[in-house]
């Protein structure tokens, strides 16, 4: 059974769980690790446009569920998800407890794109995001970053790098040892989401 704190002491250690298509769960640690530097995050010329425009509202943790519930969603292209409704049940009591949160990105009273991931110590795990209109979660991350910056944090990590666009942001991969090397450091700072 997935709890808070088997996630919590898996996140401590460098794994994370996925499922299967039959729901079963995995724990995963990349050899190869991707994240994204936050003291050298690059911001697109337009997407910085489109975030001073205002045109999406940001909002942080009011709707974590339905977040995950959206990055889940199967797609066109996208038959299947790794995303279980035992992980779905598991992270929301990680969210009530303080230490998963969504980045959301609202139009019109809607819920058009976001993020969300675990925060331990000064780590920010990013699981999943998902975009309903074009560069909704490309304005969550950039609010996202802003605030991991603000409060303290020193490690995003971004698991792997899924689609080249998330090489726009600065995103590398490092070695399964050398992140651990960033991940002992980041458990010892007591950073504020």
């Amino acid at each position: 059974m997935l709890t808070p704190e088997l996630l919590l002491t898996a996140y401590s250690q460098g794994l994370f769980p996925m499922a299967d298509e039959a729901g079963a769960l995995g724990w995963y640690e990349p050899t190869v690790r991707a994240i994204i530097p936050l003291e050298s995050f690059v911001v697109p010329r337009r997407l910085a446009r489109t975030v001073r425009s205002e045109r999406f509202s940001v909002r942080y943790n009011s709707a974590f569920t339905r977040v995950m519930r959206a990055c889940a969603a199967l797609q066109p292209g996208r038959e299947s998800t790794w995303i279980s409704e035992e992980m779905i049940e598991a992270y929301s009591q990680l969210h009530r407890l303080g230490y998963a949160h969504s980045v959301e990105s609202w139009r019109a009273g809607q819920l058009v794109g976001g993020l969300y991931g675990v925060t331990l110590g000064g780590l920010f795990a990013g699981e999943s995001m998902f975009c309903h209109e074009r560069d909704a979660s490309k304005v969550a991350l950039v609010h996202l970053v802003a605030r991991l910056r603000a409060g303290g944090f020193t490690l995003l990590d971004s698991q792997y790098i899924v689609g080249s666009h998330m090489l726009q942001f600065g995103t590398q991969e490092i070695s399964r040892a050398e992140y651990h090397r960033r991940l002992r450091k980041a458990l010892r700072v007591r950073a504020v989401f």
